[in-house]
């Protein structure tokens, strides 16, 4: 079957935000086979929308749409969507009734406009919304199949897969299960030349690598009768890639660098604390967007002037003044002042240059070094890259939690 996404927003066209609904919609219908040809974005103006609309239903079995459930006036994607197919529109007293809840429990006031959001196609298929307030919703007409997600991506990617998917799954023509194994150390083409003759050879399950910022990602996918058919032909791929990715891999079907470096912190008993400087507390965001974390972590130093190194965490003046703050001894003593000041088992250290100035020749933007510190030792790593002060903080965090884990746990 062909699916068409339709993203409906203003605020899209004009760039004010970026649509990763429809990223995340994508991908979850490659899962089940299902194929988008066309993606659309069209503004808050019925006439405009009502063509998109009437144009996808003549070359797609499935619209799904994003957005335009709201209570304003022009939140028009329901209204429109019931004309073109013929819906009559009608009152959804259980969503009306949990906006109503919802305005009463935060202590406001409900608007009469907030009503509309609970009008839906009658006898559609509602999508309770368990992340906001307009509910989603599903109905056939003409032969095609119509779904409509909010658009805030809080609201439509849970709803998407607590939802929308479920009700996609008949369409699938079989069980299709993917596997994601995560990787950091390699770049994606050295990923892929040691995959290459695999993934040459493997035409179910199929292997596709993909990058991500500082990290890549190897995808296997099986398409079976069954989900316990799939996951027995994903099981030697799976083994036989981690074997030959080694220790880059981190894990398979985690979230992130940061979950798995905290599982194994609880799983030990063992606290953490961080020291940073050119990534200026984006580790410790990393970290404690975990949730849990304070089952492990003590906490953190952003330490950018030499003051606080020395004061805070016991970095030793001769050593700044002598090599310089951007240095491997700095960054030592940084993660084991953090360490002994929290009281932590494990410390890191992070002093660098993100730029794009305070280069020099000896010492150029990119250059960062990381330390960890644990039971009286450091492993320390020195990393350099030329991509952005973005890309240099997001590799220079992702570099010292790979060191826990590899060094550490």
């Amino acid at each position: 079957m062909n699916a068409e996404l339709i993203a409906v927003g203003t605020e899209i066209l004009l760039g004010d935000i970026v649509n990763t609904d429809a990223q995340v919609i994508s991908q979850g219908l490659s899962e089940f086979g299902i194929n988008v040809f066309y993606q659309t974005v069209v503004g808050d103006n019925p006439t405009r929308l009502r063509h998109v609309i009437e144009t996808a239903r003549d070359r797609a079995d499935i619209i799904i749409t994003t957005g335009g459930l709201g209570p304003t006036l022009d939140d028009l994607t329901k209204e429109t969507l019931a004309a073109v197919f013929g819906q009559k529109m009608a009152l959804h007293q259980p969503s009306l009734d949990r906006i109503r809840d919802f305005f009463q429990t935060i202590g406001r006031e409900m608007t009469p406009n907030n009503e509309k959001q609970a009008w839906l196609p009658a006898g559609c298929t509602v999508f309770t919304n368990e992340w906001g307030t307009a509910p989603g919703c599903a109905f056939e007409a003409y032969g095609k199949h119509v779904i409509m997600l909010p658009g805030p991506p809080r609201e439509c990617e849970p709803m998407w897969k607590a939802c929308a998917m479920p009700y996609l799954s008949r369409f699938a023509g079989g069980c299709i299960v993917s596997r994601n194994i995560r990787v950091f150390g390699l770049g994606e083409s050295q990923m892929e030349t040691i995959l290459h003759d695999m993934m040459a050879e493997s035409k179910n399950p199929t292997i596709a690598p993909y990058a991500k910022t500082s990290e890549c990602y190897a995808r296997v996918t099986a398409k079976a009768d069954t989900h316990a058919a799939c996951e027995r032909l994903l099981e030697p791929v799976v083994e036989r890639i981690c074997g030959l990715l080694g220790k880059d891999v981190y894990g398979v079907d985690v979230d992130s660098l940061e979950q798995v470096v905290g599982d194994g912190l609880r799983q030990r008993g063992m606290t953490l604390a961080v020291a940073e400087s050119c990534t200026g507390g984006l580790l410790s965001e990393r970290i404690t967007g975990v949730p849990g974390c304070s089952d492990y972590y003590l906490g953190g130093v952003c330490s950018y002037a030499n003051e606080v190194k020395i004061n805070l965490l016991g970095v030793q003046k001769e050593t700044l003044d002598k090599l310089g703050a951007v240095s491997p001894e700095v960054a030592e003593q940084m993660a084991a002042g953090v360490a002994r000041a929290l009281g932590a088992d494990v410390g890191v250290g992070i002093t660098g240059i993100a730029g794009p100035g305070g280069g020099t020749k000896d010492k150029p933007v990119g250059l960062v070094y990381i330390s960890v510190w644990h039971n009286g030792r450091h492993v320390t790593r020195k990393m350099q890259s030329t991509r952005g002060r973005d890309r240099v903080r997001t590799q220079a965090a992702s570099t010292a939690l790979d060191l826990i884990r590899r060094h550490i746990l």
